[in-house]
């Protein structure tokens, strides 16, 4: 019997036998290991992501891509490394990633987002619109958020940086949390959630869940996209009022993106202290013209939100990649006025080789932290 063979058994089984556990014991094989090592290979096969399995199974993994036939990539911490793993079949393998994400990926759809099973993010293209193929990224799912030791062992935070995050947790300061793609926002946000007392109601208001942070009483809200007649469909800032109705200690935006920022300005301007919300930008002092370009699509001026922001969010934590491939906590700002109706984010902290050190928005950000926890 060939090694596919037992596998192939399985998956014949599995049409008319209730359940993997009863078609692999059903296959044949003998023997407790060489059975343990067949259901292991029939899960990643039939309900994971076949030879990618053992990768997102890697905790310290973040990200699987494929990239066609042309290799194999995957992301530790220290920037995309090449693998020596091999998938033979691209396309067949994302369209099956795809159906068990419960969407559909074929010429007509060539393109999809997913979430796995397990909790993995899926984004899949075909050919024609990926050149070389089909592409595969694999967003992994951590079942444990880091801590703030876990954070300072792998230096993305210094001890002042995880002082002052701590604090901000325990003043129920506001916070937006920016950066890259990848540069640790979901982490670092999980991680200052974890160190919200038991006693607060967190809710999370996510496109896809992704926040996990170690604390007994999360709430997670998610997007639902239209169906194929586009109804149906509730948005962000559908579920930012939603949230607020359901008695949050923290309110948090997984990521703000669109014109929901409208929604998140107005609710911590109005009693919810202790949110927190994520938000794409290049570097702290991109964060402003980031605010009023996602304002603008709901309609706000930029003297608006710049008001709002500058009254609603009392820190900006900028992360990034460092020389060496590291997610770091870069620069710690405040809002301030810029202007009659601007405003700019002033450097409170920046990383220099040392660590953190005082910048000119120091005593502004200093005064957030010295307040009593409200």
């Amino acid at each position: 019997m060939t090694s596919t063979q037992p596998l192939d058994g399985v998956r014949a089984r599995l049409l008319d036998a209730p359940g993997l556990d009863r078609a692999v014991r059903g296959s044949g094989v003998v023997g407790d290991r060489a059975r343990l090592q067949l259901d292991r290979a029939a899960r990643a096969e039939l309900l994971g992501a076949g030879a990618l399995q053992p990768l997102l199974e890697d905790p310290l993994v973040t990200d699987v891509l494929v990239n066609g036939g042309h290799g194999v990539w995957v992301d530790r911490g220290a920037g995309l490394e090449r693998t020596d793993v091999v998938v033979e079949d691209a396309r067949a393998l994302a369209a099956r990633l795809a159906t068990l994400a419960g969407q559909r990926l074929d010429d007509a759809v060539p393109v999809v987002d997913g979430r796995l099973p397990d909790g993995s993010r899926l984004h899949a293209v075909l050919a024609p619109v990926a050149a070389e193929g089909a592409h595969i990224s694999l967003r992994t799912l951590r079942r444990r958020a880091f801590t703030v030791a876990d954070l300072r062992r792998l230096g993305f935070l210094d001890d002042v940086g995880a002082q002052v995050l701590q604090r901000l947790v325990e003043v129920r300061a506001n916070v937006l949390v920016s950066g890259a793609t990848g540069s640790g926002k979901t982490s670092l946000l999980a991680c200052a959630l974890s160190l919200v007392p038991a006693t607060e109601r967190i809710v999370c208001i996510e496109e896809a869940a992704e926040l996990a942070p170690t604390h007994p009483h999360v709430v997670h809200l998610q997007v639902r996209r239209a169906n194929v007649q586009g109804a149906g469909g509730i948005g962000l800032d559908v579920l930012v009022r939603t949230a607020m109705r359901m008695r949050p200690d923290r309110l948090i935006l997984g990521e703000c993106r669109g014109g929901e920022v409208r929604e998140v300005l107005g609710a911590l301007n109005t009693g919810h202290d202790g949110g927190w919300a994520t938000v794409h930008a290049n570097s702290a002092d991109d964060v402003p013209a980031r605010l009023v370009a996602l304002g603008a699509l709901a309609g706000l001026t930029p003297a608006a939100v710049a008001v709002q922001a500058r009254a609603a969010i009392d820190a900006v934590l900028h992360l990034r990649r460092d020389a060496e491939g590291r997610r770091v906590l870069a620069q710690v700002g405040v809002l301030v006025a810029d202007g009659p109706d601007g405003m700019r984010c002033e450097a409170a902290l920046t990383r220099a080789a040392g660590g953190m050190v005082t910048a000119a928005a120091w005593d502004q950000l200093g005064s957030v932290l010295d307040r009593g926890a409200r």
